[in-house]
C-alpha cells in the first residue's frame, strides 16, 4: 500500500466530500528533508463538513489525528488546504 492511499483511507474517517491528496516530494528533491523514497512531501486538499465550525488550529489537529502518529511520522512535509 503507497503512503498516498494510507492518507487517504484515514483521512476518509473525516467523511471529506472533497479530498485530493497529492504528492509534492519530486518538487523538493535534493532538499534536506528529502528522504530518497519520493513519498517525503504531501499536499492535502480537503472539503468535510465536521471540519466547517472549527478554528483553523482545531482542524489541522483534526486531520494530525486523523492521520495518526504512524503516518504524521513519515512525512517531511504536510501541507494542508482546506476548502
Amino acid at each position: 500500500m503507497t503512503l498516498a492511499t494510507e492518507i487517504r483511507a484515514a483521512l476518509n474517517t473525516l467523511s471529506p466530500t472533497a479530498l485530493d491528496v497529492i504528492n509534492e516530494s519530486a518538487l523538493h528533491s535534493g532538499h534536506a528533508g528529502d528522504d530518497g523514497s519520493g513519498e517525503s512531501h504531501w499536499r492535502i486538499v480537503i472539503a468535510a463538513p465536521v471540519l466547517d465550525d472549527m478554528s483553523r488550529i482545531a482542524r489541522h489537529r483534526a486531520i494530525h489525528t486523523a492521520l495518526g502518529k504512524d503516518i504524521i511520522g513519515r512525512i517531511h512535509a504536510l501541507a494542508i488546504d482546506i476548502k
